[in-house]
């Protein structure tokens, strides 16, 4: 079966030049032009994926909106931002709000689907019965690559796929520092240094929130974090 990716995007010649080239791909392919109508097809069926815009028609800022609304239906979708906001503010907060990738538009279409792809190739490892990984103790952590669950005091973490994978790969070998370079290998994330970091950033946060005293994801400045 083909997997759906839904593009959201207001200009009409970028979301078919895009819908195009993900079709010659294989994919089922959705568009949308506004916040509302996405919404209301999103609330009866979730996409395999979604590619997002910022700026839809007259909302400044509805792919943000989109996106905290769609982290609440599924904290797992795979969610890319692909905008032509290129700010570190922008980015970071899409990251924030839950995407799991950021991409601007000056990218070429190639490497957007090499993206799309990457995404993909993590929920298909995720589901895959020839990997025997099992559920792990990690101090208060437990962690379940099987099922994409992350318990921290029995409570789970919220975590996106993204955000999963990081801490998936910073437990496999606790005490040892992984560099952005390879936590990006280990999670199969196409992306810069900064997001890494703003990636980091959020993880802690929501460890934080059900334990105050988190301290688990330790920073080694010049090289990269590890888990202790």
């Amino acid at each position: 079966m083909p997997r759906t990716v839904a593009i959201v995007e207001d200009e009409t010649p970028i979301r078919e030049n895009y819908a195009d080239a993900l079709r010659r791909q294989g994919y089922r392919v959705q568009t949308f032009a506004n916040r509302e109508h996405a919404m209301g097809a999103f609330r009866s069926r979730l996409p395999d994926l979604v590619l997002l815009d910022i700026a839809l028609q007259d909302e400044i800022d509805a792919g943000f909106e989109m996106c905290r609304e769609l982290r609440t239906l599924s904290s797992k979708l795979p969610i890319i931002f692909l905008t032509a906001r290129d700010s570190d503010y922008d980015s970071i907060a899409g990251l924030r709000v839950g995407a799991d990738d950021y991409i601007t538009k000056d990218v070429s279409i190639p490497h957007i689907i090499a993206r799309i792809s990457a995404l993909f190739r993590r929920v298909e490892a995720l589901g895959d019965p020839t990997d025997q990984r099992n559920e792990r103790k990690c101090g208060e952590l437990t962690i379940d690559p099987d099922r994409v669950i992350a318990r921290w005091t029995e409570s789970v973490v919220d975590l996106t796929l993204t955000e999963f994978w990081i801490v998936n790969a910073l437990t496999k070998n606790p005490g040892h520092v992984k560099t952005r370079e390879q936590l990006m290998s280990d999670a199969n994330v196409v992306v810069d240094d900064t997001t890494v970091t703003s990636h980091i950033k959020r993880i802690r946060r929501k460890f934080k929130a059900i334990d105050v005293n988190f301290d688990s994801i330790e920073t080694v400045y010049g090289m990269g974090y590890r888990w202790t």
